[in-house]
């Protein structure tokens, strides 16, 4: 499943390619109508899924056409709102988004909290969403819908990219939740090594302004509950002195997975020259 990632942002590339390139103003716009289809769905506002769902719309994998598709999210909603304890609470995030002038692939992670999980306990879990859109009559309709649970290795792949995240936040949250406390790194200017809050107050206390990071060619391992990830990370932005710098770091990190979740272990990074 690792190299779904691979396959997935590969095809979209393509399809951009190929076909045309969103520009941001474009983008923005579908991320806005996805996210307007995600409260319509929670709220139950029928007229509007009336109007989000092609009448040839088909979700995956059950073949769902766009009736049985709103009949099932009301019966959802008001399932909810009879126990809203027990209610399941969605957020969405890491979009993918091409397009041309009549078409669109928007796919997104889901972030699903449930009151009710393994062993009747809350649980945070995973999963992605591919959504094919088409624009008639001037307006974009969702034609198709697929979906599915995140493995280990996709999970690892998206904490990569959440971890850049949190670096040019500078989100010191990310880091603490997220880092395991015998974490430990080694430096790639310095060698130094440093334990989580000797890490984390030199992410804090930084100099450097970080305009962009990237993570690219990631091989993903997993044995048991020990993940190792390698690839190259790439930075750009300015140095303490207002100099630009343009970095690529080749990286070892080792995740571990504890208590149902994982957790950063170890890190370590090579300077490419």
């Amino acid at each position: 499943m690792r190299n779904a990632i691979g396959v997935l942002c590969l095809s979209l590339t393509l399809f951009g390619t190929v076909l045309g390139q969103c520009s941001d103003k474009e983008k923005m716009a579908l991320e806005s109508f996805d996210r307007a289809w995600g409260t319509a769905g929670e709220t139950g506002d029928k007229a509007a899924l009336n109007s989000i769902y092609a009448d040839d719309y088909v979700g995956l994998p059950g073949m769902q056409g766009k009736a049985a598709t709103i009949e099932d999210t009301m019966k959802s909603v008001e399932r909810d709102k009879a126990n809203p304890a027990m209610a399941d609470k969605v957020t969405h995030d890491q979009y993918m988004i091409t397009c041309t002038p009549n078409t669109a692939t928007i796919t997104h992670r889901n972030i699903i909290w449930t009151p009710n999980g393994l062993g009747g306990k809350p649980e945070t879990y995973w999963t992605r969403s591919v959504h094919f859109l088409e624009k008639r009559g001037g307006k974009w309709q969702v034609v198709s819908n697929a979906g599915n649970d995140m493995d280990d290795y996709m999970i690892l792949g998206y904490m990569e990219r959440d971890w850049n995240d949190a670096i040019l936040k500078r989100d010191k949250a990310w880091f603490a939740k997220n880092y395991a406390e015998d974490f430990s790194s080694v430096s790639s200017t310095t060698a130094n090594l440093m334990n989580k809050a000797e890490d984390v107050a030199d992410t804090m206390n930084d100099k450097v302004t970080t305009e962009s990071i990237s993570t690219t060619n990631m091989n993903i391992r997993i044995d048991g509950k020990v993940g190792i990830v390698t690839g190259i990370f790439h930075t750009k932005g300015k140095d303490e002195k207002g100099a630009p710098f343009d970095r690529k770091m080749r990286f070892t990190d080792t995740w571990i997975k504890r208590d149902g979740r994982w957790q950063v272990w170890a890190t370590q990074g090579t300077n490419i020259p």
